[in-house]
């Protein structure tokens, strides 16, 4: 939340040097035109519509691509438009007033430098505050998930569980935590994840000892409690269980 107060305290600094620029380079032309409303409003209408554009970048994202192309050489060609009048207008100001030499043709570049800084500056700061304020995907509990299926509660959420483990495999790892190494399945012990199952461990605490697949052990779980309760009880085919490994949950139940 800090961070976030943080930049947009910065995005109004940003702004009003931007605004700051904007009538710079408005007063330059307004000065340079004929003196009368008509002119002089015509003149002032570049670096406006330049700032009204930036403003609209910054806190207006687009999510397709070819808009934001169309965007982006929309806005160039605005303070292309914006950046020649004004430079020609602010020359003609800067030398009525006194100015020789190079300087005329210098100081209309500090006026659109600025003016491309803080536009560039805004618009990486809308960013970063949105990507601040975009509330973030939390990865799904799979030990209340699997308890849920186990129990009965909800008899799809294998589905859930293995879309879940997608998650868990494609979201990013902090590299000051790297992940266990997890057992290739053709290893992880059977008899092991029969007695963790008939000790009621839960899915994580199994895969980290085992490297059994949360899923998997999903199914142990549910046929252990079942055998706990009647080990004679007849384990139906969608349990999706070997006989050999209903078999090794029989013996550890009785």
């Amino acid at each position: 939340m800090r961070d976030i107060l943080q930049l947009k305290r910065i995005r109004w600094a940003v702004r009003c040097a931007l605004v700051l620029g904007v009538v710079a380079s408005t007063v330059a032309n307004v000065l340079h035109a004929v003196d009368n409303p008509v002119s002089q409003t015509i003149a002032a209408w570049p670096p406006v519509a330049l700032l009204l554009t930036i403003e609209l970048i910054s806190r207006i994202p687009v999510h397709t691509a070819w808009l934001a192309r169309v965007r982006m050489t929309a806005a160039g060609t605005i303070a292309s438009i914006a950046a020649w009048v004004s430079y020609w207008h602010m020359v003609g100001v800067a030398s009525r007033y006194g100015e020789r030499g190079s300087s005329p043709y210098l100081l209309p570049l500090s006026v659109d430098g600025l003016i491309v800084v803080a536009s560039i500056c805004l618009i990486e700061l809308g960013d970063r505050i949105r990507t601040h304020e975009t509330p973030s995907v939390d990865s799904p509990d799979l030990d209340a998930i699997i308890d849920r299926w186990v129990t009965g509660q909800d008899w799809d959420h294998a589905a859930e569980i293995e879309l879940a483990e997608e998650f868990l495999a494609e979201s990013p790892v902090s590299p000051a935590a790297p992940p266990a190494e997890r057992s290739p399945r053709a290893t992880w012990d059977q008899r092991k994840v029969a007695e963790l199952a008939m000790a009621g461990v839960k899915a994580s605490e199994a895969n980290k000892i085992t490297g059994v697949g949360m899923s998997t052990y999903g199914r142990w779980l549910k046929v252990a409690r079942i055998l706990k309760a009647d080990p004679h009880a007849s384990i139906d085919k969608s349990e999706r269980l070997a006989d050999s490994q209903i078999q090794l949950l029989r013996e550890l139940a009785r």
